[in-house]
Formats: C-alpha cells, sequence, structure tokens
C-alpha cells in the first residue's frame, strides 16, 4: 500500500518563501574561503622564506575571531571571509618584521574587492584571489624578564604645525631611547588621515618598534558603519585589535571605539563588540598566571560591555589597563562597584596626552604651545617599566627634567600672621588616591600629610582667567579648567619667623616611586 502525503497548499507557499529568504540570505553572506599558511624562522629577516629557514610550530595565528597554532610544519589553516586580517601573534623572544618606519608588519590583509572607492581617505586596494599560501616571518630575538615600554597618549596633530609641535616637543627627546616598543593609545592624527605617512616618518627616528591603537579621531567619517571606518586605519596599520607577547607579558591591542556613522558623521561610543570574541579566544590560549596589558584608546569606564571583558579577565592575578583621550590623567582601582570581580582591584591608567591640551597656550620663546591640560599637568609620556609581574609608569613631562613630578602654588610672600591660614596645594602630575603626599619647611623634622582637593588646579585656573583678560587669539585658548584627580592641600605651618623659608614637598606613588619638589616663599 502507498501512502500518499497531501502538503496542504498554505504550507507549501510558506516552504517556497522560505527557500527564497534563505536563498537571498545566502546570497548577501560574506563569501568564505580558507587562508592557509606557514610561520617560519626568518634567519636573514628578508621576509622570504629561503631553503634554510625552518618552520615554527605553535605559532598562534589569526583572522580577528579564530586562533590556531601552527603544526610541525609550521603550518596553519584558517576560514576567512572577503574582509578579513590574518595576523601571526608574536610570541615571546621571538620578534616580527618592521617596515621603514618601526611599524611591526605582522599581517595580510585580504579584502579581494578593496575598500568602497569614493572615501575621503584611501583605504585598501583590491587584494585580489587569496594567494596559495600567506607565510609569516619571526626572527629570533632573546627578551629578558624586564623592559620598558614608552606610552603616548592622543598625539593628536591636526596639520603639519602641530606635527612639528610634537617631533620637538616630545619626540626629540626620545630618540635612541632603550626601550622594547612604543605606543600610541589612539587619536594619532586629529581627522585628517592624510598626516598618518607624516606621523610615521616622525615617530620612527625615536628608533623602536611602535604600536599604534586605534582612536575615534583616526576614523573614515564618510561611511555608515563601524565596519567600515577603518579602511584607512587597515591601509597603513593593519587590524585594530590584536596581540603580542613581549617577554613575560601578553599585550593585547584593543579597539573599543564603536562608530556611529549611520546616526551622523563622527559620532561614536566606546564598545568592544565583536572584538570580544578575539579576546575570548586569546585568552584560552595564555596561561593563566601570565601578567595581561591591554591598551586602548577610550577609558575602560566609560565601555559599555567592559563586564564581558572583566568576566574574562576576572580569574587572572596580573592584569593592567591603559588608554588615553580625555586629555587628563587619572589612575583607578576597580573593584566590584565598578563591574570588576578579581580577587585585587584592577589597575586602570587614563594616560596624559602627548598633545596636552589639543596643542593649545601661549607659545614659548620656540613657538611650541604650552598645551597644559585641563587638570594643571603637562604635556608628555611615560616610560612603563615590566619586570615578571609586576610593573611601575614614570610620567615624564615633555622637555623637562625628569625630576619634575608635581607643581607647588603657595603664595610668593605671606604676613607672619597668616602663615597657619596659608594654603599650599600641590599638583602631583600623575598621582593617585594611593599616593602619599607631604609637606614640611625645610629644617623640620615632621612632615605634614597633605589631603587630597577635588577643585582645579589654581595655576591653570589662572592661566584661564589671563586668557579671558588678554582676549588671545582662538587658537590659543586653553580648555576649562576641571576638577584635577591629582591634587593635595595644606596650611603652612603657623608661626613661621620672618626671612624665606624652603617649603619641600614629597610624594610617593602607587609603584613605592618617591618624587620630591620645593618652593621658596618669604614671610614679612
Amino acid at each position: 500500500m502507498t501512502m500518499r502525503i497531501i502538503v496542504p497548499r498554505t504550507q507549501m507557499i510558506l516552504a517556497a518563501v522560505l527557500v527564497l529568504i534563505l536563498s537571498a540570505a545566502a546570497s548577501h553572506a560574506p563569501a568564505q574561503d580558507i587562508v592557509r599558511g606557514t610561520v617560519f624562522n626568518d634567519r636573514d629577516q628578508d621576509g622570504l622564506r629561503g631553503t634554510n629557514e625552518p618552520p615554527l610550530p605553535g605559532v598562534r595565528v589569526s583572522n580577528g575571531r579564530d586562533i590556531v597554532l601552527t603544526d610541525k610544519a609550521g603550518r596553519y589553516t584558517l576560514p576567512t571571509g572577503d574582509d578579513d586580517i590574518i595576523f601571526v601573534i608574536k610570541p615571546r623572544d621571538y620578534m616580527t618584521r618592521v617596515d621603514a618606519f618601526n611599524i611591526p608588519r605582522f599581517y595580510y590583509v585580504h579584502k579581494p574587492a578593496g575598500s568602497p572607492k569614493d572615501l575621503k581617505y584611501a583605504g585598501v586596494a583590491p587584494t585580489g584571489p587569496l594567494p596559495k599560501s600567506v607565510d609569516f616571518s619571526l626572527t629570533p630575538h632573546p627578551e629578558p624578564a624586564e623592559f620598558q615600554v614608552i606610552i603616548f597618549g592622543d598625539p593628536q596633530p591636526r596639520d603639519i604645525k602641530e606635527l612639528n609641535y610634537l617631533t620637538h616637543d616630545v619626540v626629540e627627546e626620545l630618540i635612541g631611547v632603550n626601550a622594547a616598543f612604543g605606543v600610541s593609545l589612539g587619536d594619532i592624527v586629529y581627522d585628517d588621515l592624510s598626516l598618518f605617512g607624516s606621523y610615521n616618518a616622525v615617530m620612527s627616528t625615536i628608533g623602536i618598534p611602535w604600536h599604534n591603537v586605534h582612536g575615534n579621531h583616526d576614523e573614515n567619517y564618510d561611511v555608515k558603519t563601524d565596519e567600515l571606518a577603518d579602511e584607512t586605519w587597515e591601509r597603513v596599520y593593519g587590524p585594530t585589535t590584536y596581540s603580542f607577547d613581549w617577554g613575560p607579558v601578553h599585550f593585547i591591542v584593543l579597539d573599543n571605539v564603536m562608530y556611529d556613522g549611520h546616526v551622523e558623521p563622527g559620532k561614536y561610543h566606546s564598545e568592544i563588540g565583536r572584538h570580544l570574541t578575539f579576546i575570548k579566544n586569546d585568552l584560552k590560549l595564555v596561561s593563566r598566571n601570565t601578567p595581561v596589558a591591554l591598551m586602548m584608546h577610550i577609558p575602560i569606564v566609560e565601555t559599555e560591555d567592559k563586564d564581558e571583558l572583566f568576566a574574562l579577565l576576572k580569574d587572572r592575578p596580573h592584569t593592567f589597563s591603559m588608554s588615553a583621550h580625555w586629555h587628563f590623567q587619572q589612575h583607578f582601582f576597580l573593584g566590584a562597584d565598578d563591574g570588576w570581580h578579581g580577587k585585587k582591584p584592577h589597575h586602570h591608567l587614563v594616560h596624559a596626552t602627548a598633545c596636552g591640551g589639543w596643542w593649545s597656550g601661549a607659545p614659548d620663546e620656540r613657538g611650541i604651545p604650552h598645551t597644559t591640560m585641563s587638570d594643571g599637568a603637562p604635556n608628555g609620556y611615560s616610560i612603563a617599566t615590566f619586570s615578571k609581574h609586576d610593573f611601575s609608569i614614570r610620567f615624564k613631562a615633555a622637555r623637562r627634567s625628569a625630576d619634575e613630578q608635581m607643581s607647588i602654588f603657595a603664595p610668593s610672600s605671606v604676613a607672619s600672621s597668616e602663615t597657619g591660614t596659608a594654603e599650599v596645594v600641590v599638583n602631583v602630575y600623575a598621582g593617585s588616591e594611593r599616593s602619599v603626599v607631604e609637606l614640611r619647611v625645610a629644617g623640620a623634622k615632621k612632615w605634614t600629610r597633605m589631603k587630597r582637593a577635588n577643585r582645579p588646579d589654581p595655576y591653570f585656573t589662572a592661566m584661564k582667567a589671563a586668557e579671558l583678560r588678554d582676549n588671545l587669539p582662538k587658537s590659543y585658548r586653553i580648555a576649562k579648567p576641571r576638577n584635577s584627580p591629582h591634587l593635595w592641600a595644606a596650611m603652612l605651618p603657623a608661626e613661621l619667623p620672618k626671612g624665606t623659608h624652603v617649603i619641600e614637598v614629597r610624594t610617593q606613588d602607587v609603584f613605592g616611586q618617591v618624587a620630591f619638589g620645593r618652593r621658596v616663599i618669604r614671610v614679612e
């Protein structure tokens, strides 16, 4: 007996519609392909595999989502779409190639059709079909357990004039520095992406490999989606999110700028989004006790999906993260109230900017603006020292002595009857809630502990008042004063005798580093 299954006409119609929908979806799905290649020991450092250059097994390779390890023959296989960047994750004691500008070249951009053609700033040219083999070269490079990293916040030049400020104010004193590498924490330029090349040339003079973090002013503003906002970046720097090992530390360069061009050009918010998949897979291959340092542009406290990132990090005892973006410096020690649930607080540093207050303020005798930040601190950079599981950071004000870590505000002279009511205010440029700041008059045995003061820096407030009074040109105008997160205050000791006195201030930061400052006053 043969059974006949009768399908109602409405079900047949629905099935046909479903087939059409699935077919349409498939026709719009990103094309999938397989990329293959080899990671090898590039003994002659020419980027090409020679007959005497062995494969490297166990090296991580990624498509920005998935991560695989090379096999015994140094080979890997990964799925790839039509808009992917394939890259090697640098292991310890090896280095990737750098170009003529000291920018690490550890990736291959796969974009067969290229970037959109009508971009204001050029994106990636069509790369065509995948090569038969996408190979990555690594060169042996012993890396000690202790090393230094140079940290810039936003360099952010608007034009060549401001790039010259960066060159003479910050870069020149770093030429020849003995550091493993440097990093700029986003806003490499200020909207004009044609400056990337000139910026790279300037930074290359420092003489060390230089990493760059993607910032909100580094985006293509003439697109609608976040996926297309980094087309010029990809042409110049490659992926916006990746990782590498240096010494005992695992570094993650993280793009946490989400472009909202569909709302309006230039609009953005902070979100990690699709990059969380890469970070999750990346950390699976990093031992729990390995220190993890994250480098991003927008402070993590502003990032909408930070809790998802924190969940990936919470069981790791050695984590640190840094950002810039705010144009003032502040340390955070994040706990449960901030969404962090590790055993000890997570230290996040919002770093000072290389451009300070956007290259603003009256120029000095060399024509460079003082560009003081709104927290009253100068522009500059930091030297981070990593040592096994520990790290420390020392801020360096541009073109100033390395010993200058504070400014001291006090009257030049005070009546003897007013000494107990005259205030001393200290701005410790890289201070935090864990800093100890103390004051004494030279010769006294006892130090007085100063209290944190949540208010604007008095020097910066005076500068802003003078600017308004003198009606300076708009190009010189500095930001509005803000409450400084690293200000301390105390009264002068009472009953100081008449004469000249030296006020001494000492501070010890969260890393145990000590700094001193002095100011001379007269008691009349």
